[in-house]
């Protein structure tokens, strides 16, 4: 493991060294065909879909708006362009919201956020195709947690696997920032390359194509509270391109 690692980029790796090094050895696998989303801000009349039966289960954002946080004694304008640098067209809604992000969180880079969300994906995915519960927990906010874990449950109730492997991941883009209250949200757009089947008990293909190569587009938001002093970002949401 290189000392060069940036902030950003150690920050999704979670606390734990141990657990990183042995996802590590396993990166470049993918979970299956993505899921519907379904709602877990419902009210309680309201009916809930439930989690698919199999693949990555999908959580949604809610759309509501806060006012932001008071922005912070941060980086000047001409740093703020620098960052910016193609993440964002100049003037778009993009850029500013990012240059809110930046005054609010004088620590936020989006290259280097970039860098660590890459990170965080292939160790989702992974995770969550291993079944491994326990690093999901430490990536992922509550809801998303819980849906995963539910797939996970009943994927392994009916005697399933997932076989993933992940080819690349072509392109990262920041399509969306906001300031909610004291969290910060940042939604990244995913494209990559994935070969995926899942196997029932006997080892029966029922789903994916273990010789063909699929484009899969993820769209996964991650928050952090920009009031805390733990600098770690999880995931919260998760909608499928797709």
């Amino acid at each position: 493991m290189s000392e060069a690692f940036d902030i950003y980029t150690l920050l999704f790796l979670v606390l734990a060294v141990v657990i990183f090094i042995r996802l590590r050895n396993v990166l470049g696998r993918r979970t299956g065909n993505e899921r519907q989303p379904f709602d877990p801000y419902a009210t309680p009349d309201q009916k809930r879909p439930q989690p698919p039966k199999t693949n990555e289960p999908v959580v949604a954002l809610p759309r509501g708006r806060s006012a932001p946080l008071p922005e912070a004694a941060g980086p000047s304008v001409e740093d703020i362009e620098a960052r910016l640098g193609s993440h964002a067209p100049k003037d778009s809604p993009l850029a500013r919201s990012l240059t809110q992000l930046m005054r609010v969180d004088p620590s936020f880079d989006p290259g280097q956020f970039l860098d660590g969300a890459k990170t965080a994906y292939e160790m989702i995915v992974m995770s969550f195709a291993e079944g491994d519960e326990a690093s999901l927990k430490q990536l992922l906010g509550t809801e998303v947690f819980e849906g995963f874990e539910s797939a996970i449950r009943e994927r392994e109730t009916r005697g399933e696997k997932v076989e993933s492997n992940l080819i690349g991941i072509n392109k990262t883009d920041i399509i969306e920032s906001d300031v909610k209250n004291r969290t910060a949200y940042v939604t990244v757009k995913f494209v990559s390359e994935l070969i995926s089947v899942t196997r029932d008990a006997e080892g029966e293909v029922v789903e994916g194509d273990p010789k063909k190569v699929r484009e899969v587009t993820d769209i996964w938001t991650f928050a952090r509270d920009i009031t805390s002093k733990n600098p770690n970002w999880k995931l919260v949401a998760t909608e499928s391109a797709n």
